[in-house]
Order: C-alpha cells, then sequence, then structure tokens
C-alpha cells in the first residue's frame, strides 16, 4: 500500500526581533496490512493453499517502522482471517512456523507477531483459539536469543500447557467422583466415543453447549445407542454451586466433578478456558482439543465414520 505523509505548515511568531519561523510538522497517516495478490489462474482450492502459505508475502518484516505506523487493531483482523484460511486444516501448525520464523529476523518484530498469537490463538475469549497454531509461536519466541531467563518462564509455562492432550495423542487419564462419593476413571468408559464436557454451573456458554448437545440428532442418537459417551465435569471446588446445577444435566451424562481439584494443581489439561469440549476415540486419542464448536464435534465424528 502507497504511504501517505500529510504535512502541516504551521506559522509560529517568534517574540526575538518579530521573525516569523515556519515550521514543518509532520504527522503519519497509519499503514494498512499489505495484502498478497492471489494468482487468479488458480482453483478455489489452490487460492486457498496459496493463502495458507503466502499470506504474508507483501509484508516486509525488517521494516520495523511498520509496527509503529500499523492500526493494531486492523492487524489483528488481518491475523485473524489468516487463521481462519488455516482452520481447514487444524493440527498443522506448519504455515505458523514458517511466518515465526520470517518475524524472527528482530525482537521488536517477534515481539509484535508474538502478542497477535496471544490475541488470537490463546486468549480464552477467542473463537480462534489454538494451541495447535500457538505452539509453533511460542516455540519461536523460545528459540530465539532475544530474551533472558526471567523472560522465558511465561512461554515455557504455556508451551507446557498447550503441548497437554493434543489432537492425535492420548488424554491424560483422570479419576472423576459422582454425587453418591462413587468414583471412576475416563479410561474406564467404554463408549466407541467419549465426550468431555468441562464446565461451570451457571456458566452462559456452558449452557448454550449443553443445549447444543441435547439438540443434535446424531450426538442424542449416538448416546441413546451407547456409542457416545458424555462426561460433564465440573474442575472447580464450591460443590455446593455443583450440586444445586445437577438437575440441568441431562441423566443419560455422566456428570461429576474433580474431587481435590487434582487436574487443575497436577496441570493434567488446561483449565484457562472453560467450557471446553474434548473428543476421544475408543482408545482416548483426542480427536478435538479445547472446543466450544458441538457442530465441528458432530463433523469430526461424522468424517471418523466414513472412513
Amino acid at each position: 500500500m502507497r504511504h501517505f505523509l500529510i504535512f502541516a505548515v504551521v506559522l509560529l511568531t517568534v517574540s526575538c526581533g518579530g521573525r516569523r519561523q515556519t515550521v514543518v510538522e509532520k504527522s503519519v497517516v497509519p499503514r494498512e496490512f499489505p495484502s498478497a495478490f492471489v494468482p487468479w489462474c488458480l482453483s478455489f482450492e489452490g487460492q486457498h493453499e496459496w493463502n495458507r502459505w503466502h499470506y504474508w508475502d507483501n509484508l516486509n518484516f525488517k521494516d520495523t517502522l511498520f509496527i509503529a505506523e500499523i492500526d493494531s487493531a486492523k492487524m489483528v483482523k488481518a491475523y485473524a482471517q489468516y487463521i481462519s484460511i488455516l482452520s481447514s486444516h487444524p493440527t498443522d501448525g506448519a504455515p505458523v512456523d514458517s511466518l515465526m520464523q520470517r518475524a524472527s529476523v528482530s525482537r521488536r518484530m517477534l515481539d509484535y507477531f508474538a502478542w497477535l498469537g496471544e490475541r488470537v490463538l490463546h486468549n480464552p475469549n477467542s473463537h480462534l483459539r489454538n494451541d495447535e497454531f500457538y505452539i509453533p509461536v511460542l516455540q519461536s519466541v523460545l528459540a530465539s536469543p532475544y530474551y533472558d531467563e526471567y523472560e522465558r518462564i511465561a512461554p515455557t509455562y504455556d508451551l507446557k500447557m498447550a503441548s497437554l492432550n493434543r489432537v492425535g495423542q492420548p488424554a491424560n487419564d483422570f479419576r472423576y467422583t459422582l454425587a453418591s462419593g462413587k468414583t471412576g476413571r475416563l479410561y474406564d468408559l467404554k463408549a466407541e466415543y467419549v465426550l468431555l464436557f468441562i464446565n461451570n454451573p451457571g456458566c452462559p456458554m456452558c449452557r448454550g453447549i449443553r443445549e447444543a448437545i441435547t439438540a443434535s440428532p446424531i450426538l442424542a442418537k449416538m448416546i441413546e445407542q451407547g456409542r457416545l459417551q458424555v462426561l460433564a465435569l465440573y474442575p472447580d471446588e464450591d460443590l455446593t454451586e455443583w450440586r444445586n446445577y445437577r438437575s440441568q444435566i441431562p441423566a443419560a451424562w455422566i456428570n461429576a466433578y474433580d474431587a481435590g481439584c487434582e487436574i487443575r494443581n497436577n496441570d493434567l489439561y488446561n483449565l484457562s478456558a472453560i467450557p471446553a469440549l474434548y473428543l476421544l476415540d475408543r482408545d482416548k486419542r483426542v480427536l478435538v482439543k479445547d472446543s466450544t464448536d458441538v457442530p465441528y464435534i458432530e463433523e469430526v465424528i461424522y468424517r471418523a465414520n466414513k472412513r
């Protein structure tokens, strides 16, 4: 995008000798994100794939002045659009890794793209939250020579948490407790699929997810057939609140809590964002991690059954 400068001429009267000086003040119009131009000859699928790898081609990563002159809100929007493109391959973090290598040309540029990643990929309120994409961001920060040992503490912990229960890997096992006091383990559940629903009583989004699961003809039929078990897990300490909310959980679900908050204390799951859905196969391998998207859960099950 062309960079425009506006010059304002201000005439100032100087008391010494009554002379007048002309001072030129420079103000900068915020730059726009330099979108890459997709080759028109490509198919729709080809354009999508091209964008996964070339979205940032028109950005000069050595131009740190760009960071000062760009509207950060627009940059967050551009980054979110990029992540939306990558979301067609939700477990492939390679394009993000390539981007972060380019951004590592300077600390200032790396800081900026790490901040963008935190805002879009790690923020609990972001609908584009994705640990598989955030892991390359953290790895690039930790691999760079720009940070001292104290600056590495937070990204080291975040990388540890992001690396928990990755898609394709076995989920961490844990013990849950029912209202009767009876206990069980995640790995003892025998079903084709297990849907772990980490939730809090009274949480509006939790209620929305619960209603979406019960309204799903696909999931409801699988629950009825015993092919899908839903484990609704309360991970916190206030059991009075949990007991008061028990009647809201469908009877066909397993409604349980984490006695002693072992999941949180032992860092078995990342509980920074609640609610969270984990879809597991019969061997307790993770098919969907930390999601709030019930239609996506349905899609993954549908694809798995088509194989």
